[in-house]
């Protein structure tokens, strides 16, 4: 094992000891933390706020979140961002619900994978650009954010897929339980342990975070960076693919509209949740996490009645903390290699 790979860690940027690597390793206990404290302190004014019925309706508003934030987590830990995820849920949302539309007996699997199929073509598109066209990620996504929501815009046509338009067991299937608990919870927490041991246990994951941490390294060690960060976008247009069904079969009535703006939504979730901007280090639990805190502090308001356009500016401000404490724990980083090659010499 090369020496990038060995020192490539989900979540750790520097030498243990380091109080940076400390701060790291808890940034997902802090944000159980900063939840508990949410839900004692809106239950406190609000107890309705604590109840079963509500909780439901927090993780049923936050699963699509979640979904397309796992893979834009596997983009960013690899050093990279993707701005279209927004794009693709609404356009593969829309094919999803007019393909159902049309073919009212079609198993809702065939729809998923579609779905699928189309997001990780996205998602192909933009990982081709970004490695073999040489083109930062953030112009790239940028640009195919409009290719693709303008695609979508010609697919409608100026018109929407209304519910009652919909087969019930497209529309039944956030209803549907396994031993209690809704499908699309299920479904949401095997995407999210399957790619969170991945991105832990196996070797492509530790390729990602060698990419992330250190571009240079990865390659001078013979790492697969271009496949590794091809790969990293079409899974994340793939997730993207599953959450835009998700959203069509959540509100039944679709239009090209869909999911605009949820890139920015993601990004947040996913930056508040530890995985640094800079790439190199994170976690998809930590991801999870910054969905769900977003998607309480959304319920909260609402339960609250303050003015939903809160969010927004709550959001901002945590994106622009979490980058500002990536960048401030980045340069501590550097000071101490800096220190551990001075003291390296003297000794």
């Amino acid at each position: 094992m090369t020496d990038a790979l060995k020192t490539a860690r989900p979540g750790v940027r520097v030498r243990s000891g380091n109080p940076v690597v400390t701060i790291l390793r808890r940034r997902e206990a802090s944000l159980v933390l900063a939840l508990a404290l949410i839900t004692v302190g809106v239950s406190s004014v609000a107890p309705r706020f604590l109840s079963l019925d509500n909780f439901g309706q927090i993780l049923a508003a936050v699963v699509v979140v979640t979904v397309v934030g796992v893979g834009q987590a596997l983009v960013v830990i690899s050093g990279n961002v993707d701005l279209s995820v927004g794009s693709v849920v609404g356009l593969t949302a829309f094919v999803a619900a007019t393909t159902a539309h049309a073919n009212q007996s079609l198993p809702l699997l065939i729809v998923f994978l579609m779905a699928m199929a189309i997001g990780a073509a996205c998602g192909a598109i933009n990982g081709l650009l970004v490695t073999v066209g040489r083109i930062p990620a953030i112009v790239v996504t940028l640009g195919t954010l409009y290719v693709f929501r303008g695609v979508d815009y010609i697919i409608a046509g100026g018109g929407q897929v209304n519910a009652a338009e919909l087969p019930s067991s497209f529309l039944d299937f956030p209803s549907q339980k396994l031993l209690g608990i809704p499908l699309t919870i299920v479904l949401t927490v095997v995407l999210v342990a399957v790619f969170a041991a991945g991105a832990r246990w196996l070797r492509v994951g530790r390729y990602l975070y060698a990419t992330g941490n250190s571009s240079e390294a990865a390659h001078l060690a013979g790492l697969p960076q271009r496949r590794t960060v091809f790969g990293a976008f079409v899974l994340c247009g793939a997730l993207a693919g599953v959450a835009g069904v998700l959203y069509a079969t959540r509100f039944g009535a679709v239009t090209s509209s869909a999911g605009l703006g949820l890139e920015f939504q993601v990004v947040a979730a996913v930056v508040v949740g530890g995985v640094s901007i800079l790439g190199g280090s994170g976690s998809i639990i930590g991801s999870v996490l910054g969905a769900i805190l977003f998607g309480v502090i959304t319920n909260a308001l609402n339960v609250m009645n303050a003015p939903s356009n809160w969010i927004q500016a709550i959001s901002g401000a945590a994106i622009l903390l979490a980058i500002i404490l990536d960048l401030a724990m980045s340069r501590a980083r550097e000071r101490r290699e800096r220190f551990d090659r001075e003291r390296a010499k003297l000794s």
